[in-house]
């Protein structure tokens, strides 16, 4: 055996005694800041901004703000609000986590003709869902409805920017 052929067997060897003893080098990576998840008064927050937005525009909606897995945080109806608006506020809200991106954008490409959004799982195809992001973390997502998709949206929008 070669004295190249040795070092190579005791250099495995090594590995493997120091894998057996738990001491395996990690690869250190920058990691990105950490922020907590939205709090349930930050949530609040969101809503009664969303609610703001709506009445001017005098339509009684539902918002839900989800957390970045898709449950909810904070469910909130306005009176006069249509009872099928608590589903689709969740709907929007979980679309626009799941993706990243509002749900106005699914809208869109179905306007466009593109049929394959109508079988994205989780994917809803109307404005009034947007992702929250801190820096470049996703904290969570908010959902309105109640209004036309383009005042659901404006809703939705002017409260993610109030967070800022």
């Amino acid at each position: 055996m070669s004295t190249k052929n040795a070092r190579k067997i005791l250099q495995h060897v090594s590995c493997a005694v120091f894998i057996g003893l738990g001491v395996i080098p990690q690869v250190v990576q920058a990691e990105e800041a950490s922020f907590p998840p939205l709090s349930l008064s930050q949530a609040r927050l969101l809503a009664q901004a969303a609610e703001k937005k709506a009445a001017s525009n005098q339509t009684s909606i539902v918002v839900t703000v989800v957390d970045p897995s898709g449950q909810p945080i904070l469910v909130e109806r306005m009176a006069g609000a249509q009872l099928a608006s608590i589903d689709l506020s969740q709907r929007k809200a979980v679309s626009a986590v799941f993706y990243k991106r509002p749900s106005a954008t699914f809208e869109a490409a179905l306007s466009g003709g593109k049929m394959a959004v109508l079988a994205l799982p989780h994917a809803m195809p109307a404005g009034g869902g947007v992702p929250i992001f801190r820096k470049t973390q996703l904290m969570g997502g908010i959902g309105v409805s109640g209004g036309n998709n383009a005042q659901d949206a404006d809703a939705a929008n002017a409260a993610v920017g109030s967070l800022k």
